[in-house]
């Protein structure tokens, strides 16, 4: 394997009879031996795979699927030799479809944070620059595509898990509409917010496995029994006359190189014949990441509270600090006597958060925006303070707490490419395509024809291989 290949790459490979499943698998088995050491995205390495399948792609999945057989810790203690006697059922219909697990990745611990650095087993670090943090919670997922150890990884999205990681990392991140993807057998964060997705490093690899994963689950109360849609139809047609809005309260307070980076995307976009919109307003904005933050401790206190150590894990002492931090605040919120002043105010301006989106789509099709106002920062610069590590979500807990699906896309580096090359010292930055409800087909044709254009994807981390 001379280059890091896509998924849709490989799918011709196999077409061809250029490779077989066992050398793919063990060229990245390869990679991930030589070069994980430095990084940390595995928790769990799956060596081999007994099907008789000819043509399986390897695929990574966050350590809070249930993979059968395969240990699942939700990167806690905790949960700690937990084997899980079920897949999940994206697990499952990812396996029907010719996808073999080769491991799976460290995340923040039960999906609480946003840099990786609250898991209870390592901290993954940023094949970019090993000095930065790739983003959480799905830090693993993010930092195993960027570095080439899977051409896909499953992630979660609660309130920009999968977005801000992709962004970090130069690779795609889907958070679909709630309910598109069952939650069944990935352990429950946010209930009313989790959203199950993938990263890929192209759009077109991220549409493919949509298409796999997307429908109802019987399982899962909270799938939506929508249709699905063939995400890669339109995913090659141009956007002449596609409506893009930019959501005014999103591009204030942006570091100066990703604002100067977010302006190009817009010329970018206006050059392929997309219709760009600078008076859209989300009024509520300023009001989302508080909102978030009494909403998501609430549940987490009460989807935790089945980790008492008698039917599964360890007792309750295991408890990272984040999670017994969530848990105290969500119990509070939910306390006699507050749970009208925190929990139901919170929940009625999500109402008002909801009405916005459903206003703005009414005048554009697609709204983009920037995924994080600033580059990774340095490990252990954000992490001792919760508040500055919540703000990192900032530009993408609305989209969660509305249900609407968005798409992180590469969108350029912190310094430009010299004569083909990346300097060592750069680092990535990405923009989400935000859509309407069940509107993921439109996100991927605009996405597509961005990376298309751009081709940001291309440039791939430099590692050093450990001994």
């Amino acid at each position: 394997m001379n280059k890091l290949l896509t998924i849709q790459e490989i799918k011709k490979l196999y077409e061809q009879n250029q490779i077989s499943s066992k050398e793919l698998r063990q060229e990245y088995l390869n990679r991930i031996n030589a070069y994980d050491q430095s990084i940390n995205a595995f928790v769990t390495i799956v060596e081999s795979d007994d099907s008789d399948e000819h043509q399986l792609i390897p695929i990574a999945h966050k350590d809070i699927y249930s993979t059968k057989g395969i240990e699942t810790t939700a990167a806690s203690s905790i949960l700690k030799d937990y084997i899980p006697p079920y897949d999940a059922t994206s697990v499952t219909r990812l396996a029907q479809k010719g996808f073999s697990t080769i491991g799976k990745v460290n995340c923040d611990a039960f999906a609480h944070g946003a840099t990786g650095e609250n898991s209870d087993l390592m901290i993954t670090k940023n094949p970019y620059q090993l000095t930065r943090t790739p983003g959480g919670s799905s830090s693993g997922s993010a930092a195993a595509v960027a570095a080439g150890f899977a051409p896909v990884a499953t992630a979660t999205d609660t309130g920009g898990s999968i977005r801000l990681p992709a962004s970090f990392t130069n690779t795609v991140g889907l958070k679909p509409t709630y309910g598109r993807v069952s939650r069944y057998g990935v352990i429950a964060m946010t209930s009313s917010t989790d959203s199950i997705g993938h990263i890929t490093s192209t759009v077109w690899d991220n549409a493919y496995v949509l298409n796999i994963t997307a429908g109802h689950d019987p399982n899962d109360a909270t799938s939506s029994q929508h249709p699905v849609d063939d995400y890669l139809k339109l995913i090659d047609k141009d956007i002449t006359g596609i409506k893009i809005g930019v959501p005014q309260e999103y591009v204030q307070g942006l570091d100066p190189i990703i604002k100067e980076r977010f302006n190009s995307a817009l010329k970018v976009l206006e050059s392929l014949g997309a219709i760009i919109d600078t008076t859209i307003s989300l009024p509520h904005t300023e009001y989302a990441i508080y909102t978030y933050y009494i909403i998501t401790p609430a549940e987490v206190s009460s989807n935790l509270a089945r980790l008492d150590g008698i039917r599964y894990g360890h007792d309750r002492s295991q408890f990272g600090a984040e999670a017994k931090r969530r848990i105290m605040i969500g119990t509070y919120c939910l306390s006699s006597g507050y749970y009208d002043a925190y929990y139901l105010k919170a929940q009625k301006v999500r109402t008002l958060i909801i009405e916005d989106f459903k206003n703005a789509f009414e005048k554009v099709d697609v709204l983009v925006a920037p995924v994080s106002p600033s580059f990774p920062p340095e490990l252990g610069s954000v992490i001792k303070d919760p508040v500055t590590t919540y703000m990192m979500d900032v530009l993408t807990v609305p989209i969660n707490l509305a249900g609407v699906p968005a798409l992180a896309v590469p969108a350029g580096f912190s310094q430009n490419p010299v004569n083909g090359k990346l300097p060592a010292d750069s680092l990535p930055c990405g923009i989400q395509f935000i859509g309407n409800y069940f509107d993921e087909k439109q996100l991927y044709q605009v996405g597509h024809a961005f990376e298309q254009s751009t081709n940001y994807y291309l440039y791939r981390p430099t590692l050093t291989e450990t001994t």
